[in-house]
């Protein structure tokens, strides 16, 4: 079976987990016998397409403006163009190559466009991994006006990206309950949890301990976007609330659009117990993680949908018990506290939160049975082969011939290693 994946960014210089968990799923294909193309844009690739190989993954690259870390226009203008550009840069290789299966992961919304094109020149089926429901989220937390004409403008390319899915896939239950009331797109839903790789790097000295000074401490990290989304006055708050502690250390590590506001409350509250660090390469980010000890997220409380973060995956490879705090009545506490895997409490219990916290730091045979059933959560419920089964269920339902033999010796191209500074 022929897969194309399509995604807005993706290794080896992404350092979002949406690229990580796009290669770990292709990667994954691969080794049970299927050809993997991924379809992606980059704003330093020369106006020639790029075509090359990571991992056995057949890699094409379109010319594109920046649409990460750019302001909000720059970034509406360059996705909405995104369909527009990988046809135009790679229309021959798409002629020229059939694929049976089509994979797109949202965000971005401005897929549509391609997707109905390929659907139509293959004939092949096409599966959404819905991930975020924009433009929701921005009116849910007063960016953006419901009926203003840039939300409406954001509706359209919404909607044309549902209308081209077949079945679209989203990450929880009750995601998938408020989507059905909702957005009401006439397509067959699904559930399809966040995947990873469960493959921990071994701790192989203490070099970011070391280095911010951290030898004796019990280290909360967070890692991924820093944004409005986040709510990431939650996390300074929490570190202002446990300033006594002296064994408790806080490592932000990211970018996004409360950086600022991040690092200033930082330096007008005098907190010392809080180190705020930039993103960093999927390597560096490993490594962190295999360092220190509870792995911390929040959510805006305003989300009316239920999120499933990215970055747990990375804390329950690496054994690292799960402090969180959430939107109202979000299924991701269930999930993680059934499990044993973690704490978590509701955006605004500040008091609830800090409790939890104070239990991690002080319980370290806690920490480390809920890290081994965070791993064990992530075997059973969030692995990439789960992820890859139920794909191919979709495919062989819509009368593709698929491979799923796990132990396939596909012809595989030489690999590229990943970037590690």
């Amino acid at each position: 079976m022929k897969v194309l994946l399509i995604i807005d960014d993706y290794l080896p210089a992404s350092i979002k987990v949406g690229a990580k968990m796009m290669h770990e799923l292709a990667v994954e294909f691969v080794a049970r016998g299927n050809q993997v193309t991924v379809i992606t844009p980059d704003h330093r690739t020369a106006n020639r397409p790029k075509i090359a190989t990571l991992d056995g993954v057949t890699v094409c690259r379109f010319r594109s403006g920046k649409i990460k870390n750019v302001s909000k226009v720059k970034r509406a203008i360059n996705e909405t163009l995104l369909s527009y550009n990988a046809w135009k840069a790679h229309k021959k290789y798409f002629k020229n190559n059939k694929h049976d299966l089509i994979i797109y992961y949202s965000p971005s919304i401005f897929w549509g466009g391609l997707v109905r094109k390929l659907k139509k020149l293959w004939g092949a089926p096409s599966y959404l991994i819905l991930r975020d429901f924009f433009p929701q989220w921005v009116i849910d937390n007063g960016i953006l006006k419901a009926r203003s004409p840039i939300t409406k403008y954001f509706r359209f390319f919404e909607w044309r990206s549902y209308q081209a899915a077949d079945t679209i896939a989203i990450q929880s239950p009750k995601n998938r309950e408020w989507f059905a009331k909702t957005a009401r797109t006439g397509k067959p839903l699904d559930v399809l949890f966040n995947w990873a790789a469960n493959d921990p790097i071994p701790l192989s000295g203490g070099h970011y301990r070391e280095t911010l000074g951290l030898k004796d401490k019990v280290v909360y990290f967070y890692g991924g976007n820093i944004g409005h989304a986040q709510d990431m006055m939650n996390i300074v708050r929490l570190a202002k609330n446990m300033r006594a502690e002296n064994k408790a250390h806080f490592v932000l590590v990211g970018e996004g659009d409360e950086v600022g506001l991040v690092r200033n409350s930082i330096e007008t509250e005098g907190l010392k117990n809080i180190s705020l660090l930039p993103a960093v390469s999927q390597g560096e980010f490993k490594k962190m993680l295999a360092e220190f000890d509870i792995g911390l997220f929040t959510l805006h409380r305003d989300h009316t949908t239920h999120n499933f973060p990215g970055k747990l995956l990375g804390y329950m490879v690496q054994r690292m018990p799960i402090l969180g705090s959430i939107n109202s009545d979000n299924d991701l506490k269930p999930v993680v506290e059934d499990a044993g895997a973690g704490l978590i409490t509701s955006n605004g219990d500040d008091e609830g939160l800090l409790k939890n916290a104070l239990k991690l730091l002080h319980d370290e045979k806690l920490r480390t049975q809920m890290g081994e059933n965070a791993n064990k959560l992530l075997s059973e419920q969030f692995s990439v082969e789960s992820a890859v089964d139920k794909i191919i269920a979709f495919a062989v339902g819509h009368g593709v011939s698929a491979i799923n033999n796990r132990e396939a010796e596909s012809e595989k191209l030489e690999p590229i290693a990943l970037r590690s500074n």
